[in-house]
């Protein structure tokens, strides 16, 4: 028997790059912006994104942290002081050195009025953040101060995809200050859990938490923590990382305070932060070749219900009594929120509504007919279970079942994912295997290596092959080794992957 024509065109196992781009259109997630690499974020998308906000907002306010607004632009003298900081986003930076425009020739309109000093967009915001902090911190009982801020930062990408990667993205970013470097460290590696737990619990998606190797550290930083989940092309994806910063930036930014002993001392700082490329790692993780699957818990709507009249002298009755089951059934609660439920009333074909929202990853879609209520049993559809037939319910066993099937949605699309991670995830200590690996499919490779960072330089530039993170599991990490490249003794495992 054929296999059924899918709603994405080129399918994952044809073109998976550009399987990614038509999930996009067809979900009505983004759109390409007239700014090279810049994107329009969509209602649906910004939708997803919002859901994300609210469900991290709310941890951080639980862990003590408190929203603040701090500007887009940052000075260039600021962002000189930390050097280690320059270096790593100079390259990237987006510069503002003109204040107004001028007619020139021809009469086009060209930069004038020249800044006394440049004005960098912010690509972080450690630098501005770290200037105000030090007026607002005198003394040990100001500590520790926590705050977050949720905009946009610009960083200037050569090489762009819609989520994964561009030019200005949106993001939350935490920065702290503490008394002491155990607070500090306490706190980074705290809120990298807060970023697991919520990916994993959430977006439904398996993450691996560790510390990046020297190379990969955000620049200023001593330490980087950070999530890396596996997506269906069996590449890494980053979801989240978070920084003990040491006190770098408190020295950079004069960041001090008067401890119990009278004694000025400078503050241990860390930087946590999360982007919209979540978005994009929640379409590869889950979505299939009929376009976008999204776990119930991250889903704008959990359930839409498709009035179907083929006669048209039926449609009013038919939409009356959708109406009247989308009422009923938005009295219902799903994981402490109110069910989100929708009644499609557009005036389009039955086939081209239902496709529409197969495409948007809906959970769940009822269909109500003549038939349907003629017979008081409705057609309930599962998204993840596109090929299998509805499920009919009454509609007393609906308002019991549609909690517990999205509940079963939920853990069907993380043990899924975590399946497939487990898979394509192995313990190498074969130089010829991990290159035939890395020339093949690939997926995650846990190997040993002596921390040398000329190793991990050759292995990026000959295979495209990073060191994604030291994982904090021991399992992972095992015990002590010999490096697979060198045969040089190994503390133990490092998770080796090609990246977004």
């Amino acid at each position: 028997m054929s296999k059924r024509k899918r709603a994405i065109q080129p399918t994952r196992e044809e073109n998976y790059p550009e399987w990614y781009q038509s999930v996009l259109q067809a979900a009505e997630l983004a759109d390409h912006s007239p700014v090279r690499g810049c994107m329009v974020i969509r209602p649906w998308g910004f939708a997803i994104w919002e859901k994300m906000q609210r469900y991290l907002d709310q941890k951080f306010k639980e862990t003590g942290h408190s929203n603040a607004y701090f500007p887009l632009f940052v000075p260039l003298h600021y962002f000189e002081k930390e050097a280690a900081h320059v270096e790593g986003f100079a390259k990237e930076c987006a510069v503002v050195t003109h204040h107004r425009l001028e007619k020139g020739p021809e009469g086009k309109l060209v930069p004038g009025g020249p800044l006394e000093e440049p004005l960098i967009v912010r690509p972080t915001s450690e630098m501005i953040i770290g200037h105000v902090f030090a007026k607002w911190i005198d003394s040990y009982r100001d500590l520790p101060l926590l705050i977050n801020q949720w905009c946009n930062v610009v960083r200037w990408e050569m090489r762009t995809r819609m989520f994964l990667r561009t030019t200005e993205f949106l993001w939350q970013e935490g920065h702290t200050v503490h008394a002491t470097k155990e607070e500090a460290e306490e706190e980074a590696q705290k809120m990298l859990f807060v970023y697991r737990d919520f990916v994993q619990g959430i977006l439904a998606i398996p993450f691996i938490a560790g510390e990046k190797s020297a190379s990969e550290r955000f620049p200023g930083a001593v330490n980087t923590y950070a999530i890396e989940g596996m997506m269906q092309d069996r590449k890494a994806i980053q979801g989240a990382t978070s920084h003990f910063l040491g006190q770098n930036f408190s020295r950079a930014c004069e960041i001090s305070f008067q401890n119990v002993h009278g004694e000025r001392e400078f503050g241990w700082g860390t930087s946590w932060g999360a982007t919209t490329r979540l978005v994009g790692g929640l379409i590869m993780a889950h979505s299939d070749d009929d376009g976008l699957v999204l776990p119930p818990r991250i889903a704008p709507l959990h359930l839409v219900i498709l009035p179907i009249a083929h006669d048209a002298s039926k449609k009013e009755e038919v939409v009356s009594f959708a109406k009247k089951v989308c009422e009923q059934l938005s009295s219902l609660s799903f994981a402490g929120e109110k069910l989100q439920v929708s009644c499609d009333v557009r005036d389009l074909r039955g086939g081209e509504k239902n496709w529409s929202w197969i495409k948007k990853g809906i959970p769940l879609r009822l269909e109500i007919g003549m038939r349907e209520i003629a017979s008081g049993r409705f057609a309930l559809h599962r998204r993840d279970r596109m090929d299998e037939p509805p499920l009919a319910y009454t509609l007393e066993e609906l308002e019991a079942k549609i909690p517990v099937l999205l509940e079963e949605i939920q853990e069907a699309l993380y043990q899924r994912a975590l399946l497939f991670r487990r898979q394509n995830t192995k313990e190498i200590d074969s130089l010829e295997e991990f290159s035939q690996f890395f020339s093949g499919e690939g997926g995650f490779a846990l190997c040993h290596w002596n921390e040398d960072p000329a190793i991990e330089a050759k292995v990026k530039e000959e295979l495209g092959v990073t060191i994604r993170c030291i994982p904090f599991d021991k399992e992972m990490r095992g015990a002590p080794g010999r490096c697979l490249f060198t045969g040089e003794p190994s503390p133990g495992r490092v998770l080796f992957a090609k990246a977004y």
